[in-house]
C-alpha cells in the first residue's frame, strides 16, 4: 500500500489487520505544534503510534513523550524505559500502522549510520553486563552518606553552637544533602536496582525523608531535559532564559534583537555565582510544595513533612530557632551552589538553541562534554563528570560509566562527531567563559541588531 496522502483520517482499529503506511512528512506534520494542537503522532522502531489522548497519562510525564511528537522517539523509548517488552504492550493500543518500506529508519535530519552504530553499541553494552549494578557500591555510598548526616548532629551535641563546630556542621551536612542527591539521582534513573518499583520507593525515601523534596517532580523536570538536553522550551534547565540569565548564542542573539531583557546579561558571568543558587532556594521551597499540592501527590507530601518533623526534632533543641535557620538556610544555599556548577560544568558551555530533531547520539553530544576522572572528581561529582555517558545511557548505574567511555569515544571518532572532555577546574571556568560570550552576543544585538 503506498503512503497515506490523508493520515488524520487513520483509525486505529484498522492498523491490526492492515496496516496502514506513513511518510516522515506525514509524522511531522502531527508534532502538536501549529494547526495540529493537540493531534501528536510518533515513531519507535519504525512503527507509529497516536498518543494525542495519551500523552497527559503518561507515567513518566506529558511533557516528555511530547517533546516527540513528529519525531522518531525509538533512541528515547529505549533509553528511559528499563522494561521495554511490558511497555510495548500498552503501547499496542496506541499503534496505527508503520514507516512505508521506501522510507529511511529515521528523518533526513539524523546521521542514520551513526544511530545504527549506537543501537549496536548498546545492544553491547547490555551484554557486556554494564546495565546491571554493584550492590556493594551502592552500600558503601549510602553508609558514608549517613556517617555524614549523623556526624552533623554529633558535632552539635558535643561541640555545641559557637563558630567552629557550626561551620564544620555546616560542611559536613551540605555534603551529605549533596550525596543524598547524588543518590536520588541513581534511583530517579532506576540504576540501583532491577525492579523499577524498588527504585521508585528508595527514590521516595530518599528524595523525600532524607532531602524534604517530592520524587514526581523531579522525575517529571529531569526527564524532559534528558530527552531533550540544551533545546530551549524543551529543556527545563534553561528556564532561566531569560528571566536571569541569556543562554547560548543564538538564543541570545535572537534576545537581543527582539530588544529584550529583565537584567544586564553582559554582566551575567559577574552575577551568576550568587544569582544561579540564590534563586534556586526559594524556588526550589516553593515549587516542590506547590506541584504535589497541585498534583495532588499525597504520599510524597507526607514524606516531605516528615522530613522537616525529622531535623526539627533533631536540631531545634540543640541549636534553638534562629541558629537552627541559619544553619538550615546555610547548608541550602551551599548545597544548590555546589549542585549548579556541578549541573551546569557539562550543560551551559555546550551548544544551546531550539530542537533541531538530531538523532539521539549528536544531541547529547552537542549538549553535553566529560570532565576528567579521579578518585575526587567521580565522588565530588556523583560521577557526572562522566556526562556524557549518562546522557547516552541514562540508567546505566554510575560505577560503570568508566567501562563504557572507551566505546563511546571510539564511537565519536568513527563518525566524527566531537568528544569533549576537560579538567574540573576548566570546566568551571568555561561557565564564566560561555556566560560572557552569550551576554556580550545579547548586548551586540540589543544595541545593533
Amino acid at each position: 500500500m503506498p503512503p497515506q496522502s490523508e493520515p488524520t483520517q487513520v483509525k486505529p482499529e484498522n492498523a491490526v489487520s492492515v496496516p496502514q503506511l506513513f511518510t516522515w512528512e506525514d509524522i511531522a506534520i502531527h508534532s502538536g505544534q501549529g494547526s495540529s494542537k493537540q493531534d501528536q503522532w510518533l515513531v519507535i522502531n519504525r512503527k507509529v503510534y497516536d498518543i494525542s489522548n495519551f500523552y497527559r497519562k503518561h507515567p513518566g510525564g506529558s511533557r516528555v513523550i511530547s517533546h516527540f511528537a513528529g519525531q522518531d522517539a525509538t533512541d528515547a523509548f529505549s533509553a528511559f524505559h528499563k522494561n521495554e517488552a511490558l511497555v510495548k504492550k500498552y503501547l499496542n493500543s496506541l499503534l496505527i500502522g508503520e514507516l512505508a518500506p521506501d522510507q529511511p529508519c529515521c528523518e533526513p535530519s539524523k546521521n542514520e549510520l551513526l544511530l545504527k552504530d549506537f543501537r549496536d553499541l548498546y545492544d553491547t553494552v547490555k551484554k557486556m553486563g554494564l546495565m546491571n549494578s554493584n550492590y556493594l557500591f551502592f552500600a558503601l555510598m549510602v553508609l558514608h552518606i549517613i556517617l555524614l548526616d549523623f556526624a552533623t548532629w554529633i558535632i552539635i551535641y558535643y561541640f555545641g553552637t559557637s563558630w567552629m563546630p557550626f561551620i564544620f556542621s555546616v560542611m559536613t551536612y551540605t555534603t551529605a544533602q549533596i550525596q543524598y542527591g547524588w543518590l536520588q539521582h541513581d534511583l530517579g534513573h532506576i540504576s540501583v536496582f532491577p525492579s523499577t518499583k524498588w527504585n521508585r520507593w528508595f527514590h521516595m525515601v530518599v528524595m523525600g525523608l532524607l532531602q524534604g523534596g517530592p520524587p514526581s517532580w523531579w522525575n517529571h523536570m529531569h526527564n524532559q531535559h534528558h530527552a531533550k538536553p540544551n533545546c530551549y522550551r524543551k529543556d527545563p534547565d534553561l528556564n532561566m532564559h531569560p528571566l536571569l540569565f541569556s543562554l547560548g548564542k543564538p538564543l541570545s542573539w535572537e534576545l537581543g534583537k527582539m530588544k529584550k531583557k529583565s537584567l544586564p546579561y553582559n554582566h551575567q558571568h559577574k552575577y551568576f555565582s550568587v544569582v544561579a543558587p540564590g534563586a534556586l532556594v526559594p524556588f526550589f521551597q516553593l515549587i516542590t510544595f506547590y506541584f504535589v499540592y497541585t498534583r495532588k501527590k499525597w504520599l510524597e507530601l507526607l514524606f516531605m513533612l516528615m522530613f522537616y518533623v525529622r531535623i526539627s526534632l533533631m536540631y531545634l533543641p540543640l541549636m534553638g530557632f534562629k541558629t537552627f535557620m541559619a544553619h538550615y538556610w546555610t547548608v541550602r544555599f551551599l548545597q544548590a551552589c555546589w549542585f549548579i556548577w556541578v549541573s551546569q560544568m557539562n550543560h551551559i558551555p555546550m551548544h544551546i538553541d531550539y530542537d533541531k530533531n538530531l538523532d539521539w547520539v549528536s544531541a547529547q553530544l552537542a549538549a553535553t562534554c566529560n570532565v576528567e576522572q579521579s578518585w575526587f572528581n567521580d565522588w565530588y561529582t556523583g560521577h557526572l563528570n562522566f556526562q556524557i555517558e549518562h546522557h547516552l545511557f541514562p540508567m546505566m548505574p554510575r560505577h560503570n560509566y568508566w567501562k563504557v567511555a572507551p566505546l563511546v569515544k571510539s564511537l565519536c571518532a568513527k563518525h566524527g562527531v566531537d568528544y569533549q572532555c576537560k579538567s574540573l577546574l576548566a570546566a568551571f571556568a568555561d561557565i564564566l567563559h560561555c556566560l560572557k560570550e552569550s551576554g556580550d552576543t545579547w548586548l551586540e544585538a540589543y544595541l545593533h541588531a
